[in-house]
């Protein structure tokens, strides 16, 4: 029994250990004062100091927060009318459009990236903001409606009829019991969609353009030449504010708990 236990705790330590070890080390190395050495040569803070300096990095994270939020609540809104609207209406086709939109979910983001140019460049719609808005709103689309509809599709749907046979019109129906009902899936599709969209590289590659630049294309920029301590501080402050959204949003389920 207690060989059993320790081998149980040594697989799920050694679980964690590979998936917090690297960060943990990109940790350690954005206090480190050396360039470029793994080598410890003692405690700094000027690596953190240098990002609040450089002000292209400000740029390309207004840029990301600008497209993902906007991707995001766009998304949001046009993914979740449109779940309910093939829920709702029984419109032929209905399984054969939702596999369509499931096999965007599995497309590769190569494939997904090129197609994207080739119809802004038959559009003639210049490589920016607007291209990189419109390819975030796509490509998050299909997490949304699958969210939506995975919840739709448990709803009781004798709310529905009680509320008709108690005289409520479509509005009152869509406003008092399916919003209500759907607000949890409608928040997880919000949130996954921003987090889609703010770390994307491989689509946004393609469809950004040369002088609109995103946080994870100047990332990957500044990477050519091999990690530095300023990717590193900037990477741990990412970590920090994921922790931090992470532990606000548990607060608030167990406090609605």
């Amino acid at each position: 029994m207690k060989k059993n236990i320790l081998l149980r705790n040594g697989y799920l330590s050694a679980v964690y250990l590979f998936f917090y070890l690297p960060l943990i080390v990109l940790i350690v190395l954005s206090f480190n004062n050396a360039h470029l050495s793994f080598n410890w040569h003692g405690f700094t803070w000027q690596w953190y100091q240098a990002l609040w300096q450089d002000t292209q990095l400000h740029l390309a994270l207004w840029h990301s927060l600008s497209v993902s939020l906007l991707a995001a609540s766009a998304a949001t809104f046009i993914g979740s009318v449109g779940a309910i609207a093939l829920y709702r209406y029984r419109v032929k086709g209905r399984q054969l459009i939702y596999g369509l939109v499931f096999i965007l979910i599995i497309l590769p983001d190569l494939v997904m990236g090129i197609s994207l140019l080739l119809l802004f460049t038959i559009f003639k719609l210049p490589l920016g903001f607007v291209s990189l808005l419109l390819a975030h709103i796509t490509f998050c689309l299909p997490f949304v409606v699958v969210l939506v509809y995975s919840r739709l599709s448990g709803f009781n749907e004798h709310l529905l009829e009680a509320a008709k046979d108690l005289g409520a019109n479509d509005y009152i129906t869509f406003h008092r019991i399916i919003v209500p009902l759907l607000k949890p899936a409608i928040l997880a599709a919000w949130f996954l969609s921003f987090s889609l969209s703010i770390d994307d590289l491989v689509i946004s590659f393609f469809v950004s353009g040369p002088t609109y630049q995103i946080l994870p294309i100047y990332i990957y920029s500044q990477l050519r030449v091999g990690p530095t301590p300023e990717i590193n501080a900037l990477c741990t402050l990412i970590i920090l504010v994921t922790f931090l959204l992470v532990v606000v949003a548990q607060y608030f389920l167990r406090k609605r708990a």
